[in-house]
């Protein structure tokens, strides 16, 4: 028997309709919000004109870069951190990592894992809470900071000129559609072989192998990653520094010597240099030197303890990933002390929240969705996060953050990985509330911690499953 109480009647539906058509401003809403869609309809001008985008301390970055369409952001981001440490170390004017290079390991890595995992779980019913977390996307796009740090002290790093994008890094959704496809179908192999009672020595015999078809897929999407390359850079700042002594023979020197437009600048050049050599003596940053803070103001999780999510390691014999959880002001005092201090930061967020992609804005007050639709949006984070309306999915840069009289932040300067036709440039402002509702995670050097947090650094991690909530992998 049907249960009308639970349906929408139609003299609701009456109701509805009639309510709507009498109030002007839905009018005026729906004919904006139909003909220019829900965010442009929505954007408020002074939202936007209370965020300019100047910075009292701003770093000087290099070329934007573009992650296309795959889910790399959470590379992109790191490397940019990177480089520009590199850029400023070197006196170079420009500098890119290839992403590529880390993205062959990744999904090398994230294969071997996923079958890692199922080894361990061989007694797992697959309609199981635990396995369906395990298989799904075995190894999709998507990661964090530590997962980023584990590839690069196993593989060490590449310029992008050593191993530039394919077609399949930039769009990566048909490979890894493809590569998934393989890998639960070895699953299942390795599963019905244990059923018939093969020993776990002889199935991770069988895995050596699957995994022999996993680098040909990954080598033939994207090319093999080089073993050694040659590096060549011209070091801007000898031009620089000499310009002036230049200028200054010029004078004393009035011989008509023929000029040429050869570039002079010193070169940096290496010859069949390996990827971890390059990392080791190029990047002037230990990767295994920052910590991830996380602001998660939930009753359940809560601050100052350190905490693991279980089957979160891309390398197999690497930790799960692990989040140093802090209150806002501590979580904000690193951030300014790092950037004040001349270093970008990585960092995790929820980038569909009242976001403005081609005008460059993260801000409430320039998406006033709750003006357009006549309701509030106010979630506070703690429910944001336990109810999955804002957990993180996307990870940028900061370069730059606007210090009031004060001292406190009111905005910041963010790089993304979206090419420059998206925001400014390239680049964002975010409003400092913003910052505080849907920034999740930063990535902060040991010497910008203070005392209680870096002593929570050797605490026992409480160990959390992959489904609860606290953070979750950027794309």
């Amino acid at each position: 028997m049907t249960n009308n109480n639970k349906a929408i009647k139609p003299e609701l539906l009456t109701r509805y309709a009639k309510d709507f058509n009498a109030d002007r401003a839905n009018l005026v809403a729906a004919n904006a919000a139909v003909s220019a869609g829900v965010l442009e309809a929505a954007t408020d001008y002074k939202g936007q004109r209370s965020l300019p985008r100047d910075f009292s301390i701003e770093l000087k970055q290099g070329s934007i870069t573009n992650q296309r369409r795959s889910g790399r952001c959470w590379m992109f981001a790191a490397l940019n951190t990177l480089r520009y440490e590199l850029m400023h170390k070197w006196g170079l004017d420009d500098f890119e990592f290839s992403e590529t290079y880390l993205f062959f390991w990744d999904a090398m890595e994230k294969s071997n894992t996923y079958l890692e995992n199922v080894l361990a779980t061989l007694d797992e019913p697959t309609d199981s809470r635990l396995f369906q977390e395990i298989n799904y996307g075995p190894a999709d796009d998507g990661g964090w900071w530590q997962m980023f740090a584990t590839l690069v002290d196993k593989y060490g790093l590449v310029p992008k000129s050593a191993y530039p994008e394919s077609a399949n890094s930039k769009d990566s959704d048909a490979f890894k559609q493809y590569l998934n496809s393989r890998l639960r179908q070895f699953t299942a192999d390795l599963r019905e072989r244990h059923a018939a009672g093969a020993s776990i020595d002889e199935l991770r015999l069988v895995k050596e192998d699957d995994m022999s078809t996993v680098y040909r897929m990954c080598a033939i999407a994207l090319g093999e990653p080089p073993e050694k390359f040659d590096f060549l850079a011209r070091v801007s700042d000898d031009d620089k520094k000499d310009e002036r002594k230049n200028a200054e023979k010029a004078s004393e020197d009035k011989s008509d010597k023929p000029k040429t437009g050869k570039d002079e600048r010193r070169q940096i050049r290496e010859t069949g240099i390996t990827p971890m050599e390059f990392y080791k003596k190029y990047v002037p940053v230990d990767v295994d030197d920052l910590v991830t803070l996380c602001n998660v103001p939930m009753a359940s999780r809560p601050f100052n303890m350190r905490y693991r999510i279980r089957y979160t390691a891309n390398v197999a014999e690497a930790e799960d990933m692990e989040f140093v959880n802090v209150p806002l002001d501590v979580f904000k005092k690193a951030a300014v002390d790092q950037i004040s201090a001349g270093h970008p930061i990585w960092f995790a967020c929820d980038c569909t929240q009242f976001a403005l992609r081609s005008a460059g804005y993260f801000d409430c007050d320039s998406v006033r969705v709750d003006q357009l639709f006549g309701t509030d949006f106010d979630f506070d984070k703690a429910h944001g996060l336990e109810y999955g309306d804002s957990p993180s999915n996307h990870a940028m840069t900061i370069t730059g953050v606007n210090l009031d009289e004060q001292g406190k932040p009111n905005r910041w300067k963010v790089e993304n990985s979206w090419g420059k036709d998206n925001g400014v440039d390239g680049y964002y402002v975010a409003s400092d509330a913003w910052f505080d509702r849907y920034v999740t995670e930063i990535i902060i050097r040991k010497e910008y911690l203070d005392d209680a947090t870096r002593a929570l650094l050797t605490t026992e991690p409480v160990e959390l499953d992959p489904w609860q909530p606290l953070t979750k992998r950027c794309r």
